[in-house]
């Protein structure tokens, strides 16, 4: 893994979930709640791969 991979994935996650907050607003609530969860997932996996990265250092 290196660190373009990590934020690419950390930068579509927040956009994603910017999308689903502020633009998707004829979606049922329980799937925006649903794509935000999954957002989520993404940023905090981008968060984890950083802590792992930086501890390999």
């Amino acid at each position: 893994m290196n660190w373009a991979a990590i934020a690419l994935v950390g930068i579509f996650g927040l956009m994603w979930l910017g999308v689903v907050v502020y633009a998707d607003v004829t979606s049922a609530p329980w799937m925006r709640v649903a794509q935000a969860v999954f957002a989520l997932f993404l940023l905090g996996w981008a968060a984890w791969k950083t802590a792992v990265m930086i501890g390999k250092a």
